[in-house]
């Protein structure tokens, strides 16, 4: 998912995509320690993604502190 449909996302839809890449991604590291899975390139992904998500929230909550 590009940076400018993440941030298009509400906060509730950016919390909840979040959770559901999260999961993902432990399901993905969880087959991978069980047995190979066939491209390991997507655990890599789905963790640059989570971290995409996350800055995004993040900035949305420095964003709402210094409007304060």
């Amino acid at each position: 998912m590009d940076y400018d449909k993440i941030k298009e996302l509400t906060n509730k839809e950016l919390h909840s995509v979040l959770r559901d890449e999260r999961l993902q991604l432990q399901k993905l590291k969880f087959s991978h320690a069980v047995s190979q899975i066939e491209n390991p390139g997507k655990i890599t992904f789905s963790r640059r993604l989570v971290a995409k998500y996350l800055t995004e929230i993040n900035r949305r909550n420095n964003e709402l502190k210094s409007n304060d």
